[in-house]
């Protein structure tokens, strides 16, 4: 038990620092690659080393219709969702990125036609949405703000980049939301495939807008190698399986509190690490998109009979509290 305390330990602290991390690794990975180029390399690599680990299990990818569906999966949620993210921090901050990133719980309320009705009847998931989406505007009202009065290319490049990031964001929602179809094939060997179609595609993406051209190995520099080995090994390996691992022996629920520990993490990595820039407005919008998604995220758990009763008391005390002398009026009376 204590063991197995401990894997879970070290895969939360996975999912959460791992892939807040991912968004300043992918800065520095662009010093050195074109964007789809890094996407790429970093989905192909790690889907061939997951794979190789499957073969030696003696797991065969000879399923066609896990193909088929993971093909649409990979292609949705790796080369546009997360391409579309490499492509625009060439014009962002990683802390950017990672702030607008944090809006997926939203669309997953929005889309997930399955469990719609039940968000729409629950006020806080609503109240959830609504604070999320004005954390939303408050961040595009700042960042909209910072522009270059010399380069209008460039500033148009970094608004269009921001246009990118929500709708990259809608697309791996719909990417995962789509992969929760049964493909006949366990869940690593889902993700070894996802991995390699979406890696390839990614190349193909790098091929027809001619990246490879303006790639130069030789002058590639260490720290775009660092950036893109981190990606493969931590962030597309460990990461990735331990949350399908968490997913298996802990609630999903618990499990998608990830969701906004990741930009809080991508923050503080880009300020302390990168020296990265956020303003006081920028700030305040992560915070009010975080709480959006706590609040929305709260609905998703069903608290224990103990749990309930124990904030139940809790509430009691308080009230009590707040009003000393109403056992003493009483007994006056």
């Amino acid at each position: 038990m204590k063991h197995n305390n401990i894997r879970i330990l070290l895969a939360f602290l996975s999912i959460y620092i791992v892939w807040g991390t991912t968004f300043l690794a992918i800065s520095y990975g662009l010093v050195g690659f074109p964007p789809f180029i890094l996407a790429g390399l970093r989905f192909l690599v790690a889907g061939i080393i997951l794979m190789s680990w499957l073969y030696f299990k003696g797991e065969r990818a000879t399923n066609i219709k896990s193909w088929k569906q993971n093909t649409v999966s990979g292609i949705l949620i790796l080369t546009i969702g997360v391409g579309s993210v490499t492509w625009a921090e060439q014009y962002i901050s990683s802390t950017e990125a990672a702030i607008i990133i944090a809006s997926e719980p939203f669309w997953f309320i929005l889309l997930d036609k399955k469990n719609r009705q039940h968000y729409k009847s629950n006020k806080l998931a609503i109240g959830g949405l609504i604070i999320g989406f004005l954390g939303l505007l408050l961040f595009f009202k700042d960042s909209l703000s910072i522009t270059t009065e010399a380069d209008t290319t460039q500033n148009s490049l970094r608004v269009l980049s921001f246009v990118v990031l929500l709708g990259s964001a809608l697309i791996w929602v719909l990417g995962s939301l789509y992969s929760k179809k049964d493909t006949g094939a366990s869940l690593f060997m889902n993700v070894a495939q996802q991995l390699i179609v979406g890696g390839i595609a990614a190349i193909i993406i790098a091929s027809i807008r001619g990246e490879w051209q303006d790639l130069h190995w030789a002058n590639i520099p260490i720290q775009a190698w660092m950036g893109l080995i981190y990606l493969i090994i931590f962030g597309s390996v460990i990461a990735y399986l331990a949350f399908i691992w968490l997913l298996s022996v802990k609630p999903a629920a618990l499990v998608s509190t990830h969701t906004f520990v990741n930009p809080i993490v991508a923050v503080i990595a880009g300020v302390i690490i990168a020296n990265e820039h956020i303003t006081l407005g920028q700030t305040w919008a992560l915070v009010v998109i975080i709480i959006g998604v706590i609040i929305t995220n709260i609905v998703q758990y069903k608290l224990s009979k103990r749990t309930q009763v124990k904030l139940r008391k809790t509430r009691r005390s308080i009230i009590r509290l707040g009003q000393p002398y109403a056992n003493l009026s009483q007994f006056n009376t």
